[in-house]
């Protein structure tokens, strides 16, 4: 049996695994598919299209975006968006200005704490242009400033900790026309974990495509729940790992094997739309 990983992070965003040590993971796990979903970035899809073809393994060019719906925040996966459309590489552009403008003030913060961490150290060890919290965790840890990453998130960084700073977020329904108009497949990512049950259907009517019912942190019982809610509104159904490398404690990829049934399901849709953006490894 064939299996795939749909959700994964590099260090193009806040992952630790390049995009060819990822690749190889994946290979030796022996998955099928692999699909980037880096957060707000598309950049390092060509490289792991390169080494996913080099290990024999069909590989789903992705993103993660941040939205909400009536302050609900909520997390969109982009499935076969076209890396070059345009609209996607502006959109994309102005979370990345927002994403590092968030990390000055979560350091402005510190400072404020005496803390004495620069912005700059944060921008280096993150060496991409869409830093997130977990760089600054790093940074801190770097330092000297905390012992471990979980410690930097427990004192600062966490929701109503003093150095949390909220997320600028785009409108979920202009998310998944993003994505469609990049020629890709919107889906709802971890549901269980943001608990958005009851956007579902205001998400589908602007046109969700699908919705992640395995991840790392659902549990057997959530993913039973999601997988009843897809069948409701006839979504299709991903999974993934959710893997950022070292960076959250053990690399996950493996936790989450998604039967390649679904991946088929997923090319179906994209080729059912005639998208520019035809599946990556399906020609």
């Amino acid at each position: 049996m064939k299996f795939a990983d749909l959700h994964l992070h590099t260090h193009f965003s806040d992952g630790t695994f390049s995009p060819e040590e990822l690749t190889g993971h994946g290979a030796r796990l022996g998955f099928a598919a692999l699909a980037l979903t880096d957060h707000d970035s598309v950049e390092g899809c060509a490289r792991m299209a390169a080494a996913c073809g080099a290990a024999g393994i069909e590989f789903i060019t992705g993103t993660e975006l941040t939205a909400e719906h009536n302050d609900t925040e909520l997390h969109l996966l982009g499935y076969y968006v076209d890396p070059q459309n345009q609209k996607l590489l502006t959109e994309i552009a102005k979370f990345q200005s927002v994403r590092q403008d968030r990390i000055r003030e979560m350091v402005a913060r510190l400072n404020g704490l005496n803390i004495p961490l620069e912005a700059e150290s944060v921008f280096a060890l993150a060496n991409c242009k869409s830093p997130g919290r977990p760089h600054v965790a790093r940074a801190l840890v770097k330092a000297g400033l905390c012992k471990t990453p979980d410690e930097a998130f427990e004192r600062f960084l966490k929701k109503n900790r003093p150095a949390w700073v909220p997320k600028a977020k785009m409108f979920a329904l202009e998310g998944v026309e993003l994505i469609h108009q990049a020629g890709g497949v919107a889906v709802m990512a971890h549901p269980g974990l943001n608990r958005t049950d009851e956007i579902i259907p205001a998400l589908v009517d602007a046109g969700l495509d699908g919705i992640e019912c395995f991840h790392t942190k659902h549990s057997t019982k959530t993913a039973e729940r999601y997988l009843e809610i897809a069948d409701k509104f006839h979504l299709l159904v991903t999974g993934g790992s959710d893997c950022h490398g070292f960076s959250k404690g053990k690399p996950l990829i493996g936790t989450v094997k998604l039967p390649y049934e679904h991946v088929e399901r997923l090319k179906s849709k994209v080729e059912s739309r005639g998208s520019s953006a035809a599946p990556v490894g399906s020609r």
